[in-house]
């Protein structure tokens, strides 16, 4: 069974930073790409950054580029989102899929990112 589990949301001001973790079970992870997606209330899905099968490749929606990192330990089955100089734009649930940008066949329960003074 295909399960993926995200952690490390929370609530932090703007400007602040936080690193989103995913841990990846019941499939070959070094052999999937993974992204990450965010739903915000009262909108659909929208895809921010996605890694190939290696790490070699990462591409991200323009509004968080320079801001976030994606990145993977396929030793540990666990994909990263490194989130710094937060806004509160990026206030959403943060899902861990596996596939590439909206393109998914799983999805994991989500993490609340709240970005707030």
């Amino acid at each position: 069974e295909v399960q993926l589990v995200e952690s490390g949301g929370g609530l932090v001001q703007p400007g602040g930073s936080l690193r989103l973790s995913c841990a990846a079970s019941g499939f070959t992870f070094s052999s999937y790409a993974m992204s990450w997606v965010r739903q915000a209330p009262g909108t659909g899905l929208e895809w921010v950054s996605s890694i190939d099968d290696g790490g070699g490749r990462t591409i991200y929606v323009d509004s968080v580029k320079g801001r976030f990192t994606i990145s993977r330990d396929n030793a540990k089955n666990t994909l990263y989102l490194q989130m710094t100089n937060l806004k509160p734009e990026d206030t959403a649930v943060y899902y861990c899929t596996k596939g590439w940008r909206l393109t998914h066949d799983y999805r994991g329960q989500g993490t609340q990112v709240t970005v707030s003074s």
